[in-house]
C-alpha cells in the first residue's frame, strides 16, 4: 500500500469530535416503554480511536467541554480510562438553557423490531468547535500526527464544525499527516444545507488519503451514482459497488485507499456483514457473511478503527480490510458503542471464525 506515514510523531491517530452520553434501555427493551437505562460516554469518532488505544497506540480527541458539568467530568474520566488523550476549550454553561453535552437515546432492538435512535442535541457544546481554539501548528507540526481521521458527522454538525474540519484537514495536509475521511451521511444534518456541505465534503475528500463510506454515503455526500436500493442482495451487487468506487476515484484521484462496508439486516440480532476496498488498482472483497448482533450501534466505527489500525501497522490493504471486518463484527457483540479488543489475536480469531474457548 502506497500510504506513507510520518515518523517520530507523538500521536498515531487524532480525531475531532463532539462528546456526549448514550442511554440505552436494559434487556433490549424499546425506549418508549423502558424504565431502566444504562448510560455510557459516546461519540462516533472516539469509537474509532478505541481500537488503536486498546492495542497500545497513542491517540487524541479534539473536542469541547462544559465547564463544571458532571457529564464533562464523566467524559474526561472515561477517556482517560480508555487511554485516549483529550484537548478542548471549556465553555461556561450559561445557565440551565445554555450549553450541554449531547444525549443519544437508543435501544438495541430485538428480532424484527429494529433499533431506534433519538438524538437530543439542543445546546450541544460540540457544535461550537472552532479552529481558533486549537494550535494546529503545535498539534500537527511540533507534536506530530500520523493520521487525522474526520467523520462526516462532525463535519455536518454545524457551520462552525464544517469549517473546523476543513481547517484541520488543510493543516494536516500542510504538515504531511495522512487524512482519513468517513463520509457518514445523516439526512437530518444535511437538510437545507446541501450546497454548503457538498462543498466542504468535496474539499476534504479531495485532499484525503483514505476515503470510507457505506452502501449509500458516496452517493449522498459526493453525488456519485451508485447501486439502486432494494432488490438483489448486496453480495450480488459487488460489481456495481466497484463501478461506483471507480467513479469516486475518477473525481478524487488523490485518494490512495477506498473502503466500503456492506451490511444486510436480516433481523436486529443477525446481519450479513461484508466489505470491499480499492488500493491503487487492486480490489479486496469480503463477501457478506452472517454475524450475530447484540447491539449494532458502533459497528461501522469499529470497522474504521480496525482499518486505520492496520494502516498504522503498515499492513497490506487486504490485511487491513480483514482486520476492519473483524473489529466491526467484534463491536456488535458488545454493549458499548466501541470495540476494546484484548489483543490482535482476538480480532484475528473472529476473522477466522474461531469462537473456541481460549484457556
Amino acid at each position: 500500500m502506497a500510504i506513507q506515514l510520518k515518523q517520530n510523531c507523538r500521536y498515531s491517530l487524532v480525531v475531532p469530535s463532539s462528546m456526549g452520553v448514550r442511554i440505552t434501555p436494559l434487556d433490549r427493551q424499546p425506549v418508549h416503554t423502558a424504565r431502566h437505562y444504562d448510560m455510557q460516554v459516546t461519540s462516533a469518532e472516539t469509537n474509532v480511536l478505541n481500537v488503536s488505544s486498546s492495542l497500545g497506540l497513542p491517540v487524541k480527541v479534539l473536542t469541547n467541554f462544559v465547564a463544571g458539568s458532571p457529564i464533562a467530568s464523566l467524559i474526561k474520566s472515561e477517556l482517560a480510562y480508555r487511554h485516549i488523550d483529550y484537548e478542548g476549550k471549556e465553555f461556561d454553561q450559561g445557565g440551565p438553557w445554555g450549553y450541554r453535552h449531547q444525549f443519544n437515546i437508543a435501544d438495541s432492538g430485538y428480532g424484527m423490531r429494529g433499533p431506534r435512535v433519538h438524538n437530543d442535541r439542543a445546546g450541544e457544546v460540540g457544535r461550537m468547535l472552532d479552529v481558533k481554539d486549537f494550535d494546529l501548528d503545535r498539534i500537527f507540526g511540533q507534536e506530530g500526527v500520523q493520521i487525522l481521521h474526520v467523520s462526516g458527522l462532525i463535519a455536518a454538525l454545524s457551520p462552525k464544525t464544517g469549517e473546523f474540519c476543513l481547517e484541520l484537514a488543510r493543516a494536516a495536509k500542510k504538515h504531511g499527516t495522512v487524512i482519513s475521511f468517513d463520509l457518514n451521511y445523516r439526512a437530518s444534518f444535511w437538510e437545507n444545507r446541501e450546497e454548503e456541505l457538498s462543498r466542504i465534503f468535496a474539499e476534504i475528500a479531495s485532499i484525503s488519503d483514505v476515503l470510507i463510506g457505506n452502501e449509500e454515503d458516496f452517493q449522498l455526500c459526493l453525488g456519485v451514482q451508485g447501486p439502486e436500493a432494494g432488490g438483489k442482495s448486496l453480495g450480488s451487487k459487488i460489481d456495481s459497488f466497484k463501478d461506483m468506487i471507480k467513479r469516486v476515484k475518477a473525481s478524487f484521484p488523490n485518494v490512495t485507499l477506498f473502503a466500503n462496508t456492506l451490511r444486510e439486516v436480516k433481523s436486529a440480532n443477525l446481519h450479513n456483514w461484508g466489505a470491499l476496498s480499492l488500493d491503487g488498482e487492486a480490489w479486496n472483497v469480503i463477501e457478506p457473511r452472517e454475524i450475530p448482533v447484540l447491539d449494532r450501534i458502533g459497528g461501522g466505527d469499529g470497522f474504521v478503527g480496525g482499518l486505520l489500525y492496520g494502516v498504522l501497522r503498515g499492513w497490506s490493504a487486504e490485511r487491513c480490510l480483514q482486520f476492519a471486518w473483524a473489529t466491526g463484527a467484534l463491536t456488535v457483540t458488545l454493549l458499548t458503542d466501541y470495540a476494546t479488543p484484548a489483543d490482535e489475536e482476538q480480532v484475528w480469531s473472529i476473522w477466522q471464525g474461531n469462537a473456541r474457548v481460549k484457556r
